[in-house]
């Protein structure tokens, strides 16, 4: 049986959006803020992946960087992210809530499934901060969700691989899409070690600015140790690499 595997690209900048479609990328992850794991990119970024790319663009839903326990507030912007993202023509979202005891936070993952129509629905790795994985996968088999990323509850997807696996062979509807530092050297050990069919990699590069002057005495951002004149991207010749690797495994 002819299995369809596919890649996702995270990408944080309108750039690397461009270059993960050109090297073969299936689906883009698109978000904001590297340095706090991914917050939800501005409406006209999100517009012009959207009117740019022929494939499909799923945008994070994230009020901040930190835990996934919102306030009410951050609650109700979460949700008119949403419907402005379904408004922009974006293929899906990517979401995650929990309580404050680990366990997912059904009725407002329920609420902004159904809030997203027929844009697709990924949990992102909150699951990997929940209490009990195979609780937490049943539960959201009840949502709508369509997929779940996860390292496995580690740092690394390939660290994670035994629990990725398990998750695989009871996932029923929802597919498992290993994620968290996958790149062409693992992948082939994680497609099969875990059984999975889609995986998620930022391919990342920073390359330098362009700027000839800058102000060394001081840091933006008051983190001394951040080098602010780098900037994220996507390595092309990685995202052909993976992409290659697994059109020759379908």
């Amino acid at each position: 049986m002819l299995i369809t595997r596919k890649l996702e690209i995270c990408c944080y900048t309108v750039e690397s959006a461009v270059t993960a479609e050109k090297a073969g990328a299936d689906r883009i992850e698109f978000c904001d803020n590297y340095s706090e794991g991914g917050t939800t990119p501005s409406w006209a970024a999100i517009q012009y992946v959207v009117q740019n790319l022929t494939i499909p663009v799923n945008v994070i839903v994230r009020p901040r960087g930190g835990d996934f326990l919102y306030s009410k507030a951050e609650y109700e912007i979460v949700k008119n992210e949403v419907l402005k993202i379904k408004e922009l023509g974006a293929n899906g979202i990517v979401i995650g809530f929990l309580k404050p005891d680990g366990e997912i936070d059904m009725e407002r993952t329920t609420e902004i499934t159904k809030l997203a129509g027929n844009m697709e629905v990924t949990f992102h790795r909150a699951f990997d901060m929940c209490r009990n994985p195979f609780k937490a996968l049943e539960q959201l088999k009840n949502t709508g969700i369509k997929r779940i990323l996860t390292s496995g509850a580690k740092n690394k997807a390939f660290e994670g691989t035994g629990l990725i696996a398990d998750l695989v062979k009871k996932a029923g509807n929802i597919i498992i899409m290993p994620g968290s530092g996958i790149n062409e050297n693992n992948l082939s050990a994680i497609m099969e070690k875990t059984g999975a069919v889609e995986f998620h990699s930022s391919a990342k590069k920073f390359t330098g600015s362009r700027m000839k002057y800058f102000n060394a005495a001081l840091s933006m951002g008051g983190n001394q140790n951040m080098d602010e004149y780098k900037i994220i991207g996507v390595d092309e010749n990685s995202v052909r690499k993976m992409a290659a690797i697994l059109k020759d495994n379908s």
